[in-house]
């Protein structure tokens, strides 16, 4: 009897694989937004200028794996060209499958311990078939105390034929003696044009049959980071557009600007409609306020695109610099209460209901909002006086 063609068997046919493991990039000219990174390796590998440890930077899903991948290939190609691996010989062909004795890669965390470290610097002194023994160690910033001292001794002398990839997430919790003995390159996030290029670019080679306008909702929601926006293609793919979480977080945003109790309430209840758990929705809504409040007080430490800053810091300017405090301080507060709360949905309509109508609230922090408030009224008043007069001269 013949098998339905249409009903995948698992003798045959390969498993299926996500998306930002399938269209991972394979040189250094396929890793989008970090040319500053890549031209500098490339150049690096070419005029065989190798350092012994370099640390890789940024957000997640930026590329620091994979770059430090296509570095390891290129430093072991048997025919690289100007500074690229070709992709084609043994050497690339076991590094791409994970099956290369050449590189040994560490997640430091989930194996941040002293044993785990002492067991991967053990096999550093051991010679290698390839030309160089690539060690990629990720998050490093989580290792013990312990195991990052035993890699800073390894960092300090380390064999010839040795390269350390170090990568994280958060630069300022490594060690500072690890960083002085590494070369630093920092990854950005994408811009939107960038990952909207990406994703099209995708949806049309692995014929997702996406939409354009799921395209750009699946830009939105991956905030600069390529691994993360293709998590969601893969969702939108198998599943639909789906409800947009950041819509529900904004409404609830300019709902507070306006001081508008009614529109808090019904974004809160769309959320819960499309199946948001609140704790979810408050705590991405003390992200979404943190965010606007460090796109007004420090730019660039907000991690996301440029529009999406833009966006967010005008959000906070409108709710003023007292109201933005206190409304991280209340959803912070509401969402503490919410672990034990019977009804966390109601915790935080409370909360937002206070953030709304600070006449209904006495403690300091709600009055002074309100005298801000008027005071950004009154300065509103006396600009319109003056522009009366002025008007009128100048006529």
């Amino acid at each position: 009897m013949m098998s339905d063609p249409a009903v995948a068997d698992p003798t045959t046919d390969p498993p299926y694989q996500s998306l930002y493991r399938r269209f991972r990039p394979q040189r250094f000219e396929d890793v989008l937004g970090q040319e500053h990174v890549t031209r500098a390796l490339r150049n690096s590998v070419r005029d065989g200028r190798i350092a012994h440890a370099y640390l890789f930077s940024g957000p997640r899903g930026t590329g620091k794996t994979s770059t430090a991948r296509i570095l390891a290939m290129a430093l072991n190609c048997e025919h690289p060209v100007d500074g690229e691996p070709d992709g084609t010989c043994a050497s690339c062909v076991d590094i791409r499958k994970g099956s290369s004795m050449d590189v040994q890669e560490l997640d430091a965390a989930s194996n941040r311990r002293i044993d785990e470290m002492r067991d991967l610097l053990s096999r550093v002194a051991l010679g290698t078939r390839g030309k160089w023994k690539v060690y990629i160690i990720d998050e490093v910033h989580q290792l013990t105390g312990d195991a990052a001292s035993a890699l800073l001794k390894t960092l300090e002398e380390p064999p010839a034929h040795v390269v350390f990839v170090l990568a994280t997430t958060d630069p300022q919790k490594v060690l500072p003696t690890i960083r002085s003995r590494t070369i630093s390159f920092d990854f950005h996030l994408l811009a939107a044009e960038v990952l909207g290029h990406l994703l099209h670019e995708i949806n049309a080679r692995a014929q997702l049959g996406v939409p354009p306008e799921a395209i750009d909702l699946v830009v939105r929601r991956g905030h600069g980071s390529a691994r993360d926006a293709l998590t969601v293609l893969d969702q939108v793919a198998a599943g639909g557009l789906g409800e947009d979480p950041a819509h529900v977080v904004s409404q609830i945003v300019d709902a507070l600007a306006e001081r508008d109790t009614g529109l808090a309430l019904t974004a809160v209840a769309e959320g819960m409609a499309a199946g948001r758990d609140p704790r979810r929705l408050a705590a991405d809504l003390l992200d979404h306020l943190r965010n606007g409040f460090l796109a007004v007080m420090s730019r660039g430490l907000v991690m996301l695109p440029d529009d999406v800053v833009t966006e967010l810091g005008e959000q906070a300017r409108r709710l003023g610099t007292p109201a933005l405090v206190r409304s991280m301080e209340v959803i912070g507060q509401a969402l503490a209460e919410m672990r034990d709360s019977v009804e966390p949905r109601i915790t935080l309509e409370v909360a937002l209901v206070r953030l709304t109508r600070p006449d209904a609230d006495a403690s300091p922090a709600a009055l002074l909002e309100r005298i801000e408030r008027l005071e950004r009224v009154e300065r509103a008043g006396r600009v319109g006086e003056l522009a009366g007069p002025r008007a009128a001269l100048a006529a």
